[in-house]
């Protein structure tokens, strides 16, 4: 007999699909940002407070006005680095291609400028010049040239990946490579951080605690941002722009089109306010410095806090496209954050010990990796919807738009942080002391750094839900941009044709 033969035709290759080799292009980029970003967002704060402006804190009023001071460092330099992404945004949007692409000559320019901004912030000025006013405006010229230039990086990065390529399951490739990407820049500078910026000493009371160095911290500053800058040029050099529009030649940018339309948007309105508190949330979480040398005792905790954040994140990210091509982005960001959402409740509630602590971070990483992987898909989707609702492709604009968002959470989470650390009574006479008793400035540490996740991650989970772009509902927009895109393209070769 003979074998039956399927009479199904084979599944065709998406015009624009990738592979492997260009998802770990793309991936080196968002190591060189997170090599820079994390050491800045973990170390900074403690920098200031324990390194450059060590010895301005010697009494209550002196404390006081050093720590308002470094809340409102970070309160202008984050408003004035947000009104910056819209601005970016415009500006990639509205310039012409060169022949290399849209987005990737910023990579190229921007990185060098980059990551000696990042060297700039950890230099401990302090040991030459003994005037408090001197160091506040080096503080903020060195930080404002940081988030100025991460953001000239940032944004064409971002909207890189909406033209490497328009097929869904390479989206996914992408925001699987990026997440991957962070983990990879992100947990080094953690781990190896916490080795070295913090050495053993015995405090005034002949404790053995871990004390932060500034001059340790200057020396890492310089090894990741050289590794930073060598994953820039990879990324670089690894990655080529494909989805390419007629419009994008010669449109004049209409503002009022590209950002009234956002605000009436609820897939964006939705994703921005969800990014203010994701963003708000992971750089908050810097905070836990402090909680871990001023209450557990023990600053290599940080450490196990990094493996509970990365370690579900690195299990789950071989299985993800398959995951979301079977269930959706959404749904499972829904599953995700309830989980997440839970357990940081429980550690809020409860107050429990080291063990279950940790184990309820653990769970609250794995929970959050389903959001984490899947998130720049997620934009993607949203910039693809506003395509369809406007017939305008402004990837950099609308990005621009989310990363000014997740700058406003950065924002609130640094200068409200700041406010809450100073409310704890921490100070340079108790930097270095351990206390757990209720009331004490390492209970008061605790409770802030778990009651703000606990609220933070179940607002997400609310706003997860309410997002309307399901798995149900994205299989159609795709199609019909696939047909609106081939359409325009064909429309501009018939126009070529008759012009010539």
């Amino acid at each position: 007999m003979k074998k039956k033969t399927s009479s199904a035709p084979p599944a065709l290759r998406h015009p624009n699909a990738i592979g492997v080799k260009e998802g770990l292009g793309y991936m080196f980029g968002d190591i060189g940002n997170l090599l820079v970003l994390t050491f800045i967002s973990t170390f900074l704060k403690v920098f200031y407070t324990d390194s450059l402006f060590s010895g301005f804190m010697s009494d209550e009023a002196s404390r006081e006005r050093v720590m308002n001071d470094i809340t409102v460092l970070f309160l202008v330099t984050r408003l004035w680095d947000a009104i910056n992404d819209p601005l970016w945004g415009l500006i990639v949007d509205a310039r012409r291609p060169k022949p290399e692409g849209k987005f990737r000559p910023y990579i190229k320019v921007v990185a060098i400028p980059l990551v000696l901004s990042c060297i700039l912030c950890f230099m401990n000025l302090h040991k030459i010049i003994d005037s408090y006013i001197v160091l506040l405006i080096f503080a903020y010229i060195s930080y404002t040239a940081f988030g100025m230039l991460y953001t000239g990086m940032n944004i064409p990065y971002g909207s890189l990946a909406s033209v490497i390529t328009d097929d869904p399951k390479g989206r996914t490739l992408l925001s699987t490579f990026r997440s991957i990407g962070g983990g990879v820049g992100g947990a080094p500078v953690q781990l190896v951080g916490q080795l070295i910026i913090y050495k053993k000493t015995l405090n005034a009371a002949g404790e053995k605690i871990s004390a932060f160095d500034g001059e340790r911290a200057f020396m890492l500053a310089v090894v990741f941002s050289v590794l930073s800058a060598a994953a820039y040029f990879f990324c670089y050099k690894s990655t080529r722009e494909r989805v390419l529009s007629p419009v994008q030649e010669k449109k004049k940018i209409d503002i009022k089109l590209t950002y009234g339309s956002l605000f009436k948007s609820i897939p964006f309105l939705t994703v921005m306010i969800s990014g203010i508190l994701i963003s708000g949330l992971l750089q908050y979480g810097s905070f836990n410095q402090y909680l871990f040398k001023n209450y557990f005792g023990e600053s290599n905790l940080s450490i196990l806090n990094t493996i509970c954040t990365y370690a579900p994140m690195a299990a789950l990210i071989l299985f993800m496209p398959k995951l979301v091509e079977k269930f959706g982005k959404k749904e499972l960001c829904v599953f995700g954050l309830v989980i997440a959402s839970a357990a940081s409740i429980v550690n809020a509630v409860f107050l429990p010990g080291k063990g279950v602590y940790f184990t309820m971070q653990a769970l609250t990483g794995f929970g959050y990796s389903f959001m984490s992987i899947t998130n720049w898909a997620i934009v993607m989707d949203v910039i693809d919807y506003q395509e369809l609702k406007t017939g305008v492709k402004n990837e950099s604009a609308i990005y621009a738009v989310y990363t000014f968002a997740r700058k406003l959470g950065q924002t609130i989470a640094d200068s409200g942080g700041m406010q809450l650390l100073k409310f704890t009574g921490y100070s340079d006479k108790v930097k270095n002391e351990v206390s757990t008793a209720k009331g004490s400035v390492g209970h008061n540490i605790y409770r802030i750094c778990t009651i703000v996740p606990a609220v933070v991650y179940t607002l997400i989970l609310i706003l997860t839900a309410v997002y309307p772009l399901s798995k149900k509902k994205l299989a159609p927009m795709n199609e019909e941009l696939m047909k609106r895109r081939g359409e325009r393209m064909q429309a501009a070769d018939d126009a070529a044709a008759a012009e010539s």
